[in-house]
């Protein structure tokens, strides 16, 4: 009954979706306002009804409906509450149904705001949302439905929502739970954070397209999107951010980014995400960059369907599974029509969206801007073609290549030191016209202060080239922006009268987009300190231990105590080990390094033993264990330096993305990024 209930407000939802989008386009076509505002109307019920229906969902996950076929993969009887209620994500059907859930939220929530000043918007941001909307409900409606039970036939037994004939429903006394990988503290929060971030960028594609719709391609539907862009930025940053800590936690081999195809497909809209909110600026302030931006969220857009599409269709393990797959040539469909539409719009629109102005300046600010995006671009391109050649390479010779970190290091370190120096000249480079005069008498002050810090580093006995440059773009990229934000600080002091701390605080809250910027590269520089460490200083070696027995690495020595095995009350058998861990002679402590073994669905998991400071990370894995035999058990160790201000850097970027997305309290700064661009046309004509 539950999963009919569930089943039938989805269909409901589908239906009201499609009624939304003819509403909408006829109400524009014909000039008749009220089927717009019916359109309206048909988009704010979507989230109620999708509501429901996950509602449905999570019940029967809740109380081991195992007949149902989806519950019956992600769920256990062992399983705790909270671990069957974010089951929901689990798993491919309830995904995509959680993607349409808070798909709903977001374009629901748009339509409540005013539109007074943007009627001619709404009726195309309706249409782009709720096709948006249709598609993804089509897939859980007809190919994978969350709802399809477990039915016997003669033939043998099959999943359906409707009943075979000749059959009978199958009522399974237990799950199979969920994927013991699923199971960390970080995947409970990490995915909601990356679909967050897929669904809040639609938003601000249907406001382009309703702009290149109606021929208004000024600046406000890039003024209307500003936070809504900021907030999509914000949640895939987490999700990022989160996904790396999981990967460092739970998938056993001492790293946070493996650059996997599922880590690439949500990287990739967040590099064109990137580069567009750094792109609008330049928009916004003098009128540039206009077509550039249009791409820039189109393919932002196109990237989050095909980040999905690579996660969710079965291409990544074999184009045969591609072909096999019922949404899969869904995806590839949907992608391609829409990124066409797009396009040809875009075309259409191309003589409108004309610059209002030039780049009169190799070094000037906006120029700095574009080298940015180009850099970011580059990234992106490396990034797709590491993606999809195994993909073509396999279609067209039948044998799939591997492309592995090494191909994606050496194409992208170059592209990324050049944007970590762009972040530091940038800031202090004018508007409108700069030379290698006035930028050096700018820079020299933040240059000398990272010079004195690469002289540190060399005495601290630091010979990598990599590792040196590196330390000095993070040197010399921080003292910019330290620089920059603590000149204004302290010309603020002195005009107002205020005390450092207060003209700090006022100073963020006056204009939130530059100085949670500022803040924003800081923790970028943070991480940067982290990578750095691990990517060029970690080491690692395995040994066999008997119990008293010792490894050495980096200055600590690991000593094997003891191993314990145990069942425990959630259906796992737990291998623990118990290791000493000393340093310089010093006894530092205890680690646990354990192999978990989940019964149900007969699945490993390896949890490290770590060992954590600002300085570096022991990382212990219990690799293999014979508590029989003499040879004891086999660990793997890894050193790795700094890379806890990755995770340092995450948190204090997140935080400057709240201060850029934060509502301005001071409407004088409002109006003053209103009239910004005829100020700097006035400067520089």
């Amino acid at each position: 009954m539950i999963a009919s209930f569930g089943f039938g407000v989805l269909v409901l939802t589908f239906l009201v979706s499609l009624y939304g989008i003819g509403a909408a386009v006829y109400g524009v076509r014909s000039g008749k306002a009220a089927w717009v505002e019916s359109a309206r109307h048909a988009q704010q019920l979507t989230f109620p009804l999708v509501t429901l229906a996950a509602g449905a969902l999570v019940y029967l996950l809740v109380t081991g409906h195992y007949e149902v076929s989806f519950v019956y993969s992600v769920t256990s009887n062992a399983m705790p509450l909270y671990l069957k209620i974010t089951s929901w994500w689990g798993g491919q059907a309830g995904s995509l149904t959680f993607w349409i859930w808070l798909l709903s939220a977001f374009t629901t929530a748009v339509t409540l705001r005013r539109w007074e000043r943007d009627r001619e918007f709404l009726p195309w941001v309706i249409v782009v949302s709720l096709v948006t909307v249709a598609f993804f409900l089509a897939l859980v409606i007809f190919f994978e439905n969350p709802f399809s039970r477990f039915w016997a036939t003669p033939t043998g037994e099959v999943e359906a929502f409707f009943q075979p004939a000749n059959s009978v429903p199958i009522f399974p006394s237990d799950g199979r739970g969920l994927n013991p990988l699923l199971r960390h503290p970080g995947m409970i929060i990490h995915p909601p954070m990356l679909y967050l971030g897929f669904v809040s960028f639609v938003i601000p594609y249907a406001f382009a397209i309703a702009a290149l719709v109606t021929g208004r391609t000024d600046d406000r539907w890039i003024r209307i999107t500003r936070r809504w862009t900021l907030v999509a930025w914000l949640f895939l940053s987490l999700g990022l951010v989160l996904g790396g800590r999981w990967a460092y936690d739970v998938l056993g081999w001492g790293g946070y980014w493996g650059w996997d195809p599922v880590e690439i497909a949500a990287f990739m809209p967040w590099l064109s995400g990137t580069a567009f909110l750094h792109s609008v600026m330049i928009q916004e302030k003098r009128g540039l960059f206009k077509r550039w931006n249009m791409v820039l969220i189109i393919l932002t857009y196109c990237l989050v369907i095909f980040g999905t599409f690579l996660t969710r269709s079965g291409v990544l393990s074999s184009v045969h599974a591609f072909a096999q797959s019922a949404i899969g040539p869904m995806f590839f469909g949907f992608i391609g029509v829409m990124f066409i539409l797009s396009l040809a719009l875009l075309l259409y629109r191309w003589s409108d969206l004309e610059a209002e102005g030039h780049m009169h300046s190799l070094l000037s600010r906006e120029s700095l801007f574009l080298f940015n995006n180009l850099l970011f671009m580059g990234i992106l391109v490396v990034c797709f073609s590491g993606v999809i050649f195994p993909l073509v390479s396999e279609l067209l010779t039948g044998q799939k290549v591997t492309v592995g970190p090494p191909f994606y290091e050496r194409a992208t370190a170059p592209l990324f030191v050049g944007l970590l120096f762009l972040m530091g000249i940038a800031p202090l480079s004018a508007w409108g016209h700069s030379t290698v005069r006035t930028l050096g008498r700018a820079l020299w002050k933040p240059a000398l202060v990272s010079v004195a810090v690469l002289g540190l580093v060399l005495l601290a006995g630091v010979r990598s080239f990599g590792a040196l440059l590196g330390f000095w773009l993070v040197a010399f990229t921080a003292s910019v922006t330290l620089y920059e934000y603590g000149r204004a600080v302290l010309a603020r002091a002195r005009r107002t009268g205020e005390n450092l701390w207060m003209a700090f605080w006022n100073l963020a809250g006056r204009n939130r987009r530059r100085y949670g910027g500022y803040t924003i590269h800081l923790g970028i520089v943070l991480m940067a300190i982290g990578i750095i460490g691990i990517e060029i200083f970690q080491q690692e070696t395995q040994g066999t231990l008997k119990a008293g027995d010792s490894i050495q690495l980096a200055g600590y020595t690991v000593t094997y105590r003891k191993l314990d095995e145990f069942d425990a009350p959630d259906g796992r058998n737990v291998a623990r080990a118990v290791v000493d861990v000393f340093r310089g002679g010093r006894y530092l402590g205890e680690l646990h390094p354990r192999r978990d073994y989940y019964y149900a669905s007969q699945q490993p998991m390896t949890i490290p033993g770590v060992r954590s400071t600002l300085e570096d990370d022991l990382y212990v894995l219990l690799v293999d264990w014979r508590p029989i035999s003499a040879e004891g058990a086999t660990f793997k160790v890894f050193h790795n330096p700094l890379v806890n201000w990755v995770w340092i850097g995450g948190i204090w970027l997140i935080f400057g993305t709240l201060v850029a997305a934060w509502p301005d309290r001071d409407p004088e700064a409002e109006q003053a990024r209103a009239s910004g661009r005829e100020r700097l046309a006035r400067q520089t004509a």
